[in-house]
C-alpha cells in the first residue's frame, strides 16, 4: 500500500529511504531536517512502513508541502526487506539511506550532491556520522563515531565503515546480487553490505561535508538493554561475512588502538571522560555475550566494533 505524494518532481536526484518501524516520534525531527535543506539538490523521500503498530501520523504527510513523499506499507518483514522495497520504489538517480532517528544537518543534501557530481568513478558514499551529545549515550556515540571514521578512513579518501545512518549509493548500481540488503541479516546488514563491496575490491568514498546527526533517546542502561538484544541478532550476518573469508573485524591490538584513541578524543572533543567509560561498559557488556552466545553454541554472535549501535 502506498500513501502520499506531494510535489511531482519527474526524476529527483534524490531518493532518500528511511524504513520505520513504530519510530513515527523520531521521524518527526528526521524530516524537519529535510525540509531545512539549503541549496539542496531536488529530491523525493520513500518512507517504508515495515510493519508498524499504528499508521503514519498526520505529521508525515504536511512534509509532502515542501518535497515528494510517500509511504509505503509492507507486513513486518525486518529492515533490510524495507529498505530494498523502497530501493525497488525509488525514482532518483542516487539512493541515501538514513534512519529515523538521525537528523541531516542543513548542508548535507548539497554537500553530498557537489561531492557526487566531482566524484564520477565513485558509486558509494558514506556520510559523516556525529552523535548527539545532549544525553551521555549520545556523547558515547560521537565518540566511538569520530573515532572509528578516523581509523578507517583510507589515503585515498575511501573508508572501510558503512552505516545506513548516513550511506548513498547511484542507483546504477543498486541492483547488486540478491538485492542491496540482505534480508537475512536483521541487524548489521550494513556491515554484510561493506563486506560484499570489499569482496569486489570497492570502498565508499566518505563525504565528510555531509553531516548526518545520530540521535540516541535511550538512557545508557536502556542502551544495554538493546545491545544483548541485538547481538544474537548480528550473528546471522557474521556468519555470513565469515564464509565470504572478508576480514571486518579488527585485531587486539587495533582494538586497544581504538580504545586509547577515544580517551584522546574525549578530551580533544571536550566531551567528558564519562562518555568514555560509558562507551566501554557498552563495548564490553557487547564482547562478553558475544562470547557466551558462542561458547553456549548459539550462533555466531560476534560484535564490530564500529558497527550500528
Amino acid at each position: 500500500m502506498i500513501q502520499g505524494e506531494g510535489n511531482s518532481i519527474a526524476t529527483p536526484q534524490f531518493s532518500i529511504v528511511i524504513p520505520v518501524y513504530d519510530d513515527w516520534i523520531l521521524l518527526r525531527q528526521c524530516l524537519q531536517s529535510l525540509a531545512d535543506q539549503t541549496n539542496e539538490p531536488s529530491f523525493e523521500v520513500v518512507i517504508v512502513d515495515d510493519g508498524s503498530r499504528e499508521p503514519a501520523p498526520e505529521f508525515v504527510f504536511d512534509s509532502t508541502r515542501s518535497h515528494p513523499l510517500r509511504v509505503i506499507r509492507q507486513s513486518h518483514s525486518g529492515i533490510p526487506a524495507a529498505r530494498n522495497r523502497g530501493i525497488g520504489d525509488a525514482r532518483g538517480s542516487l539512493l541515501l539511506f538514513v534512519d529515523a532517528d538521525c537528523r541531516l544537518e542543513s548542508t548535507c543534501l548539497h554537500a553530498l550532491s557537489a561531492t557526487i557530481a566531482d566524484s564520477p568513478e565513485h558509486d558509494f558514499f558514506q556520510l559523516r556520522l556525529v552523535g548527539d551529545r545532549s544525553t551521555l549515550a549520545g556523547r558515547a556515540e560521537e565518540l566511538r563515531l569520530v573515532t572509528f571514521q578516523n581509523h578507517t578512513l583510507q589515503p585515498d579518501g575511501r573508508i572501510r565503515y558503512l552505516n545506513t545512518a548516513g550511506f548513498a549509493i547511484r542507483l546504477t548500481r543498486a541492483h547488486l546480487e540478491g538485492g542491496v540488503f540482505d534480508p537475512l541479516a536483521l541487524r548489521a546488514e550494513d556491515t554484510l553490505l561493506l563486506a560484499n563491496l570489499m569482496q569486489r575490491g570497492k570502498l565508499p568514498l566518505f563525504v565528510p561535508g555531509a553531516i548526518v546527526e545520530h540521535s540516541i533517546p535511550r538512557s545508557l542502561l536502556e542502551c544495554i538493554r538493546k545491545d544483548i538484544r541485538s547481538v544474537y541478532l548480528e550473528g546471522r550476518a557474521y556468519d555470513i561475512i565469515e564464509s565470504k573469508g572478508v576480514r571486518i573485524r579488527v585485531t587486539h591490538r587495533e582494538r586497544l588502538q581504538l580504545l586509547w584513541a577515544t580517551w584522546k578524543n574525549a578530551g580533544r572533543l571536550s566531551i567528558g571522560r564519562s562518555a568514555w567509560f560509558a562507551l566501554v561498559v557498552r563495548q564490553t557488556v557487547q564482547r562478553s555475550i558475544s562470547f557466551a552466545y558462542r561458547w553456549l553454541g548459539v550462533g555466531s554472535a560476534v560484535r564490530v566494533e564500529g558497527s550500528n549501535p
